[in-house]
């Protein structure tokens, strides 16, 4: 078994296997899930459609392709273009068993129309209209309607409006404001139904807005949610847009946190030996033109809200994604997991004190999760062309049981701004 980074030793990750994706077309985004139902993970490359302005105009899918482990190309749905959008803004699609079947689906927005995807196969299984021409920004899918399980979805437009539909799409409310990219669904009040906490605002599962964290400034860019504080019985808010906040679930402001210039991500976890949650966050310092120009550095905050460190990073590159892994290797504390960090700087595992614990080689887009029901994550990092397939250690890449494998909530709400539960 590979051996813990100690003494800030930066660990070699292992290669298990790398695929050619070069059929999917370019500017692909990956999505993970288990679309064959044979107890493992399959790959959905995403091509979103171009001829927009995607920092105001969300986009649709253009084409989309489905590998398994093996890299056999399992179906595609779509033409891939030669001239694609590119990746600044959601691509509309998420892997999820919609219907409850024990088998996923593909849900996604093609041609001004909601469909979804036979996961085995990616033919239509049903389509709908869209609420709205704009109404593609991002899916997300959420429990209003008091189901034995999340079968409502919510589609918005790009800043603006949101609309809350049951699994017919039938429309069951809409609200206007300050809506951030990703609204976040949870059942903080556990009645069976989720309320949404979108961008700035609290709203209960019929879409009555209870209170709201305005007037801060811009949007919402992140959505986390858990018991941050180590005192606190019920689940906490954390949002990061001008500045990082912790909000409880009525409305108060707990502590906010303004020493960054845009908290652009953030991601929750338990990344040290302390009482509580920490917050990693992002700071864009200095906003570029190209990807490896402008400023970025991360930060670590603790459950009051107070800065542990930041980073002063010495290489150029403002576009940063974080997120929280938690089961990469057999260590307690979660790591965060760094990519898209331009300035030559390939993507990365950080403890939380900042030492590095693994640097991959290769650079590019990330996705993870755990791919064979093994208990441990796994770390994609793929580019126009390939896949390569990393864990801390060698592994088969078998299922642990020929069982589907269950979609968790993190994987079916995948986003650019990535939010989630702790």
């Amino acid at each position: 078994m590979q051996q813990l980074n100690k003494n800030n030793r930066n660990v070699d990750p292992v290669l298990i296997r790398q695929l050619d994706l070069s059929d999917s077309g370019k500017n692909c985004k990956m999505f993970i899930g288990d679309l064959t139902g044979d107890g493992r993970m399959d790959l959905l490359m995403v091509q979103p459609d171009g001829g927009i302005d995607d920092r105001y105009v969300p986009h649709q899918v253009e084409a989309m392709t489905a590998f398994d482990l093996e890299g056999n190309l399992l179906w595609q749905a779509g033409e891939p273009s030669h001239t694609p959008g590119g990746p600044g803004s959601d691509y509309p699609v998420q892997i999820y068993d919609i219907d409850g079947d024990g088998y996923n689906e593909v849900l996604c927005v093609k041609n001004k129309q909601f469909l979804i995807l036979d996961g085995q196969t990616g033919e239509i299984k049903r389509s709908f209209s869209l609420p709205d021409d704009h109404a593609h920004d991002c899916i997300i899918i959420a429990n209003l309607s008091g189901n034995t399980f999340a079968q409502d979805i919510i589609l918005k437009d790009r800043y603006h409006q949101m609309w809350a539909m049951n699994k017919d799409l039938e429309l069951l409310w809409t609200h206007k404001g300050n809506i951030g990219h990703f609204p976040w669904p949870f059942d903080f009040d556990d009645d069976g139904k989720d309320e949404v906490v979108a961008g700035y605002e609290f709203l209960d599962s019929n879409g009555e807005r209870k209170w709201s964290c305005l007037p801060l400034e811009d949007h919402a860019d992140c959505i986390w949610v858990g018991k941050v504080q180590p005192d606190s019985e019920n689940y906490q808010i954390v949002i990061g847009g001008s500045v990082t906040v912790l909000y409880d679930a009525i409305g108060n402001e707990l502590w906010r946190y303004d020493g960054s210039i845009e908290s652009q991500h953030i991601c929750l976890g338990k990344f040290r030996d302390e009482e509580g949650l920490q917050i990693a966050g992002l700071d864009r310092i200095v906003r570029g033109t190209h990807y490896s120009d402008g400023k970025d550095g991360m930060f670590l905050i603790n459950a009051n809200g107070e800065e542990i460190w930041k980073e002063n990073r010495q290489t150029g590159g403002w576009l940063t994604i974080i997120d929280t892994l938690s089961n990469w290797d057999e260590h307690h504390l979660d790591y965060i997991l760094a990519f898209r960090r331009g300035g030559g700087v390939y993507p990365t595992i950080y403890d939380g004190d900042q030492n590095v614990i693994t640097t991959f080689p290769v650079d590019g887009y990330v996705s993870f999760g755990d791919l064979t029901g093994s208990g441990r994550d796994q770390v994609i990092i793929y580019d126009q062309e390939t896949a390569y397939i990393y864990a801390n250690e060698p592994m088969d890449l078998a299922p642990i049981n020929n069982s589907p494998l269950k979609q968790n909530k993190r994987a079916y709400s995948v986003t650019l701004y990535p939010g989630g539960e702790y």
